[in-house]
């Protein structure tokens, strides 16, 4: 039987969970910190621009807040219903989602 989602679990977290997806992360944010360390200029136009992606996402955070919480419980129906469902079925057809990238 496919295991059903408990009303927090979110699909996001789940998909980001999944071995072959963490490790891509991982293997990224090693790539991005040790290209800043070997390349001084290219980290202070990274840092530069990573200053603008928080100042932006806060921004965009603030603003859209009202918006989310009146939507939280319809969100949160459609997080118990079919994506979580079909994730399951993904990762029952596709075992490799269950292997880091490199196996």
């Amino acid at each position: 039987p496919v295991p059903v989602c408990p009303a927090q679990e979110n699909v996001l977290q789940r998909v980001l969970q999944l071995p072959v997806v963490s490790s891509t992360c991982e293997s990224l944010q090693r790539t991005y910190a040790s290209t800043k360390e070997a390349h001084p200029l290219m980290a202070s136009v990274c840092e530069v621009y990573e200053r603008g992606m928080q100042g932006a996402g806060a921004l965009a955070m603030w603003s859209m807040e009202p918006v989310v919480r009146r939507l939280e419980p319809q969100c949160e129906s459609i997080h118990q219903g079919g994506p979580c469902r079909g994730l399951d079925q993904l990762e029952e057809k596709i075992p490799a989602l269950q292997y880091p990238v490199d196996k």
